[in-house]
């Protein structure tokens, strides 16, 4: 078993940023000023595969303010959803002393310097393809996805099939 594969295993808390992760990173802005995101269905039905299971913890932290993201990772059984988040690694530690998580065994998905903290302190850091270099040298695996294009649903699905948990 590889070496990351062997972090998998003992993965029992899921944490992921939006922007560049669930979201694929460009931004439709409306003459209001709205933005809108482009997601992934495939993440969108793995999250949902994970939010349902009863053997894992799923939060997002996000530094974007959409309620519509918020409302679909809602929709999907997300409970732990903070969005507008200025200091990412503040509310980290609060929702894992809140959990009473081990962050040895916590995987948190990011692809910009804003993750980079957290990741630093997780035993599972990981990141898709199109993350910046400081984050790939970071991460114990980089998914062959991009961000918004099913990244969260590889590592997700990875993780529930070498525990034993996905569906098929």
């Amino acid at each position: 078993m590889s070496d990351y594969l062997t972090k998998f295993s003992t993965v029992n808390t899921f944490v992921f940023d939006v922007d560049g992760v669930l979201a694929t990173g460009d931004l439709l802005v409306m003459n209001n000023g709205d933005l809108l995101r482009f997601m992934s269905s495939k993440d969108g039905y793995a999250l949902k595969v994970l939010a349902e299971s009863d053997k894992y913890n799923v939060a997002v932290i996000t530094g974007g303010k959409s309620d519509g993201v918020v409302t679909r990772l809602k929709r999907l059984g997300i409970e732990h959803v903070y969005g507008s988040i200025e200091n990412k690694m503040e509310k980290f530690k609060e929702y894992v002393q809140e959990n009473n998580i081990n962050s040895e065994h916590t995987l948190y998905m990011g692809d910009d310097i804003p993750d980079y903290e957290i990741m630093k302190s997780v035993g599972v850091p990981v990141c898709p393809k199109n993350a910046c270099k400081e984050i790939k040298d970071l991460s114990i695996y980089v998914s062959h996805i991009n961000g918004g294009e099913g990244c969260a649903r590889d590592v997700i699905e990875q993780i529930m099939k070498c525990q034993g948990n996905w569906a098929v």
